[in-house]
């Protein structure tokens, strides 16, 4: 069985599982608390960072755009990146969007402050950051706002990895309830839609001990 490494709120995990489901990719769950840094892990992955991903036969593929790239270009039947080059150019730019830009502005100031730094034993949450990340995401919920006012989906006509990437880190920052819907219809209407695929339905399950989501967070009508 192909085997994902993953943490529940790590939005490149969740953009992997959203991957593989929406593939129809069979896959089992392995949590890591990368933090922990146990041997047989960094024999996987020296760099300690979840995604990995082990094909059944053993294959091990590691760093979620690496993965992403090595099963949209291995199971071709349902493609997430797109067949034209420069729709696939406009998908990448938008996945680096969200993934590099959105996660630095606001994913690591929000979730890692508030959550993965208690978790990881790394201290008090830093306040700043805290603040920099509420004002920062109004930012990017305005960039979705744009894009799905003038596309059906964020990079054109079709669903693609762009709002895989996008919705991913959104869940996670939903997760601890810091996601002011209300001020962004339009972004909120979009992420309706991805919220109520069947690959996203797993996502909206995930728990952890001791930091429930607010009760919004799994509502389909939220």
């Amino acid at each position: 069985m192909r085997t994902l490494f993953h943490l529940p709120l790590c939005p490149f995990s969740r953009k992997l599982r959203l991957v593989l489901k929406e593939k129809n990719l069979e896959f089992e769950l392995q949590q890591e608390r990368v933090w922990e840094r146990r041997a047989e892990y960094l024999a996987l992955n020296p760099a300690a960072e979840v995604p990995v991903l082990i094909e059944a036969d053993g294959r091990i593929v590691v760093d979620s755009g690496v993965i992403t790239e090595y099963l949209e270009e291995t199971y071709r039947e349902r493609l997430l990146i797109g067949i034209d080059p420069v729709d696939r150019a406009e998908v990448r730019r938008l996945v680096a969007w969200f993934d590099l830009k959105m996660n630095r502005e606001v994913t690591l100031n929000l979730v890692g402050e508030k959550l993965m730094k208690r978790m990881m034993g790394y201290g008090h949450p830093n306040s700043s950051a805290i603040r920099a990340g509420h004002a920062n995401l109004h930012h990017h919920l305005d960039y979705i706002a744009y894009l799905v006012e003038r596309r059906r989906w964020l990079a054109g006509d079709h669903f693609s990895l762009a709002d895989i990437a996008a919705a991913a880190h959104l869940s996670v920052i939903d997760y601890i309830g810091d996601v002011p819907w209300g001020a962004h219809e339009l972004a909120k209407d979009w992420y309706a839609r991805i919220k109520s695929r069947p690959s996203f339905r797993p996502l909206l399950s995930d728990h952890m001990p001791g930091h429930p989501p607010p009760p919004h967070y799994a509502d389909l009508d939220f």
